[in-house]
């Protein structure tokens, strides 16, 4: 097997189906065969293991996968590259099904119930930075049984999923990836492991869902809703973040008495909270409210 983690081989496949790297997809495939170990040891897959991959491009991380995986399911959005995955990458495995679909399209609760009998799949995925919350987000909300998230993401990003309280990356994205898995970090990459090469570093994040969400919470949905209003104006308070949001609809004396009741001062910033005051914030204005 030519592998793909070599640039020698990316480039001949990719002349020999004169393929063109689509903008609007954000291409970029990676040419380092020692991250592609790296993720794979990080995303701890085994031969009992259906993984699904999100963006297979040419099919480098997939062969990887299909060696150490029981199924692969790859869902790739740019028909350009079915062939190429079908009729060469891809041909000699028996393991992979792959999906020309939109992932944010794809019923994926149907997926696992289908190939894997609904038990946990584990993710893998290399993804453009403007998809990375939805698709994430996706997951999560659609309570997918996942037992991990393996995903190469723009540095930016991975650092803002792990920050906390007080800190300036910290943010609806890190409260909700927190709320749902205990991120980290595996491996900073540098543009040069790409082709072609991102103006932007990466990192290589592994999110590990929850058996049993460390935070309560009465009202997930609320909750962000109240997460979303509290980082939409950074600069207000958190008490005017909530007032002033056209999502919610609580009196401001409502507001006022859950955030005295919560305990912290009145001019406090919705980004000096921790994940634990939001869903009790959440709690005191569901009973309020009632």
């Amino acid at each position: 097997m030519a592998t793909l983690g070599d640039p020698k081989n990316t480039i001949e496949i990719l002349n020999k189906y004169h393929f063109m790297f689509q903008k609007k997809f954000g291409q970029n495939f990676l040419i380092d065969t020692h991250v592609l170990e790296k993720i794979i040891k990080a995303a701890n897959i085994t031969k009992d293991d259906m993984v699904l991959e999100i963006g297979p491009g040419i099919g480098t991380m997939t062969q990887y996968l299909c060696e150490n995986a029981r199924e692969v399911i790859a869902v790739e959005i740019d028909k350009n590259l079915i062939p190429i995955l079908r009729e060469d990458t891809l041909s000699m495995y028996d393991n992979v099904t792959i999906i020309n679909e939109d992932i944010l399209k794809v019923d994926i609760n149907a997926l696992v119930k289908e190939k894997n009998g609904g038990k946990p799949i584990k993710v893998v995925a290399n993804l453009p930075y403007y998809i990375t919350t939805p698709i994430i987000m996706g997951l999560f909300e659609a309570h997918v049984p996942i037992e991990n998230i393996t995903v190469m993401v723009q540095k930016e990003v991975a650092d803002r999923m792990q920050s906390g309280p007080g800190s300036k990356d910290y943010g609806a994205l890190s409260l909700a990836v927190q709320y749902y898995a205990d991120p980290y970090i595996v491996a900073n990459v540098p543009p040069n492991c790409f082709m072609p090469r991102p103006n932007v570093g990466s990192a290589v994040i592994r999110l590990t869902l929850h058996q049993d969400a460390p935070i309560k919470v009465k009202d997930e949905h609320l909750m962000f809703k109240l997460i979303r209003a509290s980082f939409n104006q950074r600069r207000k308070t958190l008490a005017n973040g909530l007032n002033n949001s056209q999502d919610l609809s609580f009196s401001k004396e409502m507001i006022e008495k859950a955030i005295e009741e919560l305990g912290v001062p009145a001019t406090i910033r919705g980004e000096a909270l921790t994940l634990e005051q939001f869903a009790r914030l959440t709690d005191i204005l569901s009973r309020l409210k009632n």
